[in-house]
């Protein structure tokens, strides 16, 4: 097995540290992420990323316990469904994820999607603060939060430590970045290579990969994080793991990163969270 030196942190508002690159587990069964994420762990990553609604928390915590790394050095993610959206539902929800983790503590504790026709996720995020204080989770946050959701928190004195959402060279979105940016809100970004592979076989990334010589996916996760962002791809194949990890060796030129960030295209297809949510 290839053995990846860790990714470098970033330091969240709270203080706590957190991992530049994951994994992401979606759609894993609970069988293929209890393997993913022990070859992972062992190929040397430290940032896992699941939720409730992936149904695969109980195997992601077999493959960190499988993994046979101090708990503490493992940074986990989790999310939290619509039905838990209240102050009371939030610690619900922690407890029953711990449950099927198999865990004392979450690392990162997300609300999924806002869901703004309950017109309750304020609430669901003053529930994350309460967890916070009682040391089940060490930070908290948002995930596929546009601007107004996130300015209703900041409306109730609220800032979540990270905001979670799809965002790659064709989605580069600025609108909720600059406000992340304003406000010391870290950016995960979910999907960072794509889904169908149309992004990687790009000619202007292509040639970016041919001149590093690196792979298209390893020179998007390069931007990724040479952005400031921390991406979570998803792979279950560890020589791919060790690809994706590998990205903290080299750097982009100001001309690769101009070259990318002018691959942002509309995309009527993007789940809207105003409308799509669980």
């Amino acid at each position: 097995m290839t053995r990846i030196d860790p990714a470098p942190t970033v330091t969240l508002a709270n203080g706590v540290e957190m991992p530049q690159l994951g994994l992401g587990t979606w759609p894993m069964t609970d069988d293929e992420a209890a393997k993913a994420v022990a070859t992972a762990i062992e190929t040397g990553y430290r940032l896992i990323d699941t939720a409730e609604n992936y149904k695969n928390e109980t195997g992601v915590g077999q493959g960190i316990r499988d993994a046979g790394v101090a708990r503490d050095e493992v940074f986990l993610t989790t999310k939290m469904n619509k039905q838990w959206h209240s102050v009371d539902g939030a610690r619900r929800a922690c407890e029953a994820s711990l449950e099927r983790l198999g865990l004392d503590y979450i690392d990162l504790f997300l609300i999924h999607w806002p869901n703004p026709d309950q017109g309750t996720y304020v609430e669901a995020f003053e529930g994350l603060t309460r967890l916070l204080e009682a040391g089940l989770v060490r930070a908290i946050g948002t995930s596929n939060f546009l601007p107004h959701h996130l300015n209703d928190l900041f409306a109730a004195g609220f800032v979540p430590h990270v905001n979670q959402i799809q965002l790659d060279p064709y989605h580069l979105r600025p609108d909720i970045t600059a406000i992340h940016a304003e406000k010391g809100i870290v950016t995960e970004s979910w999907s960072p290579i794509g889904r169908a592979g149309e992004m990687l076989a790009d000619p202007a990334i292509t040639r970016i990969a041919e001149a590093h010589g690196k792979t298209p996916a390893q020179i998007v996760l390069r931007w990724q994080v040479q952005s400031g962002f921390v991406p979570a791809p998803k792979s279950a194949d560890p020589e791919r793991q060790a690809q994706n990890l590998d990205v903290f060796g080299f750097a982009l030129t100001d001309s690769d990163m101009a070259a990318l960030n002018g691959l942002d295209r509309p995309d009527p297809d993007m789940l809207d969270a105003n409308s799509f949510g669980h």
